[in-house]
Formats: C-alpha cells, sequence, structure tokens
C-alpha cells in the first residue's frame, strides 16, 4: 500500500487526520525482528493492522516463512496466523521498504568496545530507507539511544533522499519497552512515550501507536522521549549497583542481602526492592547508562554517580568468581582443574535472550583460571558467539543426577523457574546461587554458598 497517511494535516492536526491509521488500512513495516521487533508486530496485528517485517538475518526470515518463531515467548501458533490469515509477510529485500506506510525501526544499538555509542546499525538501516523512502511515510526509531540521536543523526541520513522531514516524511521517536519473560507486561499493554520532530509527526505518531497500546503518552519533543528511555534503565542500574555494593557489606557481615530486602519491601511507601546478581544483563541497564555518561563527557560534564553504578555492576563477576574460589578452597580444591557448570545463559530467568548476559564473564573467568567448564540452560541449547567473549562451542548439558554429581561446583547465574533446585542441591557436591534460587531448599543448605 502506497496511500497517504496524512490529509490536509495542520500544526495543530489531530488524530482523525490520519485516515488510514483511524481505520487501519495503513501498512506497518518493522524494521528487526528481534525481541523488540517481533513482539511490536504482534501488538499491531492484534490492533487490526497488517505488517511487514524487515531484517537481515535470512534465518529469522525463513522461519516465519515457515510459520516458525525463534523467540521461546512468541508461540508458533502466532506466527502461523499471522502469516496464514496474509496479516503479515517476513522480507530481507530492503528494497521494499517503500511498501509500507509507517516504518518502525528497532535495530541493535550496543557500545564500542571503548563504552562509546555504537550507531551503526541505525545509520546503516536510515542509509537504506533513504533509497526507498516517498511522501507521506512515518519513520519512527525505537532503538534505545542518546538524546539528540534522531533529529541529528537519523533525520540528515534520511533527507539524503530528497524528501524534507516535517514536510514530506515524518519522524518520531517512541522507546521500546519490553520486559522479555513477564507475562504481565505483552508489547500492547505497556503504556508508549511518543515523541515527534514536529507537531504533526507527533500526531501522527500518536494515532500509530493508540491503535496497538493501551495508552501513549506525548512529549514535547524526540529528545524528551530519548532521555525518558535512558533515565528508566539508569534508575535501575543506580538501584542494583547500591544493594549489590551493600551484598558485599552485608556478607562481610554475616548478614543474607536477600533477607534484608524482603524485609525492606514490607514496607508500602518510600522503597522499591531491587536485587543483587552476578552482574548486569540484557540489552538496556548495562548499556544505556554509558549513553548517558559519554554525551556528559561530550558536554564537559560528568556523571559521577552513574559511572559509580557502572563499575560496581561490571566487577560483580568477579566478586562472584572470588567467592566461588573461597568454597572451592574450603574443601581443598582450586578453580583450576575443578568441574564447574553454570546454570544458565540467558541474561535472567525463564527467557531464550543471551543478550548481554553476565553468564559470559563468568564462564571467560572461570575459563581463564583453569576450570573445565561446561553448562546448562534449557533456552539456550547452543552457546551463542558473543562479540566481547572469546568462548569455545558448548553445548547445554542434561542436568542427570550423575553429572551433577560429578561436578565440583554448580554456579548457579539465571535462576530458571524449571530447574529443580531441590534435587540440584542433592545431587551437587557445592552449589553456589548468585539469584537466591535456593532459598526454598529444605535439606543440603550446608552446600550452599551465596554469592
Amino acid at each position: 500500500m502506497k496511500a497517504s497517511i496524512a490529509k490536509n494535516v495542520s500544526p495543530s492536526s489531530t488524530a482523525t487526520d490520519f485516515p488510514s491509521l483511524q481505520d487501519k488500512s495503513a501498512v506497518v513495516g518493522v524494521i528487526g525482528l528481534g525481541y523488540v521487533g517481533l513482539p511490536l508486530v504482534h501488538a499491531f496485528i492484534r490492533g487490526g493492522f497488517r505488517a511487514m517485517g524487515f531484517d537481515v538475518d535470512q534465518r529469522k526470515i525463513d522461519a516465519i516463512s515457515a510459520g516458525k518463531s525463534y523467540i521461546k515467548h512468541i508461540p508458533d501458533q502466532w506466527i502461523a496466523e499471522w502469516t496464514d490469515g496474509e496479516r503479515f509477510m517476513a522480507t530481507a529485500d530492503m528494497s521494499r521498504l517503500s511498501e509500507p506506510d509507517v516504518l518502525i525501526i528497532c535495530v541493535p544499538t550496543p557500545l564500542t568496545d571503548s563504552r562509546d555509542p555504537d550507531l551503526s546499525f541505525i545509520e546503516s538501516t536510515g542509509k537504506l530507507i533513504a533509497k526507498a523512502l516517498r511522501k507521506d511515510q512515518l519513520v519512527v526509531l525505537e532503538s534505545t539511544t542518546y538524546p539528540g540521536t534522531t533529529r541529528d543523526v537519523l533525520v540528515p541520513i534520511l533527507e539524503e533522499s530528497g524528501l524534507k522531514a516535517g514536510k514530506d516524511f515524518y519522524v518520531a521517536y517512541s522507546p521500546e519497552r519490553e520486559d522479555p519473560g513477564n507475562p504481565d507486561f505483552a508489547a500492547s499493554n505497556i503504556p508508549k512515550v511518543v515523541g515527534g520532530y514536529d507537531e504533526t509527526s507527533l500526531r501522527m505518531a500518536e494515532a500509530l501507536y493508540s491503535n496497538a497500546v493501551v495508552q501513549t503518552i506525548p512529549v514535547s519533543s524526540c529528545e524528551v522521549a530519548e532521555a525518558c528511555k535512558i533515565l528508566e534503565n539508569t534508575y535501575r542500574s543506580v538501584n542494583i549497583a547500591m544493594v549489590n555494593e551493600l551484598k558485599l557489606l552485608f556478607t562481610r557481615l554475616g548478614i543474607d542481602i536477600w533477607e534484608v530486602i524482603d524485609a525492606a519491601k514490607t514496607k508500602p511507601f518510600g522503597f522499591q526492592a531491587f536485587y543483587p546478581g552476578p552482574g548486569l544483563g540484557g540489552h538496556c541497564i548495562p548499556i544505556d547508562p554509558f549513553y548517558l555518561s559519554w554525551l556528559a563527557r561530550k558536554n564537559e560534564l560528568s556523571t559521577r554517580f552513574i559511572e559509580l553504578a557502572g563499575e560496581i555492576n561490571t566487577s560483580m563477576p568477579r566478586y562472584v568468581i572470588t567467592r566461588v574460589a573461597e568454597a572451592l578452597n574450603a574443601m581443598a580444591k582450586p578453580i583450576r582443574g575443578s568441574k564447574i557448570c553454570v546454570l544458565g545463559a540467558a541474561y535472567k530467568k525463564d527467557v531464550d535472550d543471551p543478550r548481554e548476559s553476565p553468564s559470559f564473564k563468568l564462564m571467560e573467568l572461570l575459563l581463564n583460571a583453569g576450570a573445565e567448564l561446561s553448562y546448562n540452560d534449557p533456552y539456550v541449547p547452543t552457546l551463542p558467539a558473543m562479540r566481547h567473549y572469546d568462548l569455545p562451542a558448548m553445548e547445554s548439558q542434561d542436568l542427570t543426577s550423575e553429572f551433577v554429581a560429578s561436578q565440583d561446583c554448580v554456579l548457579i547465574a539465571t535462576d530458571h523457574s524449571s530447574y529443580d533446585y531441590q534435587k540440584i542441591v542433592k545431587d551437587a557436591q557445592l552449589v553456589v546461587d548468585t539469584r537466591n534460587a535456593t532459598k526454598e531448599v529444605l535439606f543440603g543448605r550446608d552446600k550452599i554458598v551465596k554469592a
């Protein structure tokens, strides 16, 4: 479909000025069919739109064409229903970016080795769009990034098409708010913050998302929407760093940090529970605060609080390995030569997403220390290659009683609900628990070390 979204729009335009968004005849294109893009497709199809998906990974396109999902919380049934009902099709052919009326960018925004923002995926996607961009298309960036990216980086690339933003095509920013593995928060029932390049772009984006999510929250600019996402994740990073630091202190004092948090969260006001762990994982919390600190340095300011939180959180894997070494030492064993199985490669429980998982750093440190390493994760059957870690090809090991008993240490890095922790503790010689996963274990607690 190549119909115009906007009809006689003005600076004071309302949702009724965008008839194809109101009657849902517009086609929504989603670029990047990963953990953000594919759930977003579901939200728009559920809202009554037809959608096109774009991805450079041909394996994803082939899976969708076969009616198969590659993300745990997106069932095969949904994919098959979308494609069989001709509500959705996926392609790697970027010359077709002119076909949808709306293009939503959901590509990765990692850090460079020097912890600077890596916008290469946004930039390359913008160039592909510019080659196909047509009048009246709406382009929305959802990838997490620093304030100013949409206006200063993406728009100039799109305008290489010869079209003018706010006049010939429209641009908005709406930060993704995915919580993988949490059934209470699907993409459609999470409020959506929206900021526009101009007033018309904002109203157009509002009209779009209001048909797919429970509530839209308009803000005054793309920059405010970009900063909102950074604030959300920096807030979590700083508070997690605080409890991680308290864990070090309370462990030294012989106090269980988990019990302290459980007690504190009974207060009905003024306290929100955050939990320690072996390090930060996922695409957002370990990365977003560094986008903000980079932006501060660029503007000759420092973000000491944020950078300190980052230092604490990134130091946690080494602390965990220290606890493993101490626990093994108490059994007259060194890490070198010990058989150690890491439970969990995903970054959080009950998901198949390994992005930025602290498990990879734990494995790297254990290998460097000479451990005979193995891992188990029911959702990550083969250890994926990660660009920041040099790990050998490994496959998830079955947690048979014989296998667990053969390990000198079982290190719980991800607390999947499917694990039988009582049985693991019963069979294991030693369990180092970074997630308080064994709190309900009744027997064999003398084998458990919290880390």
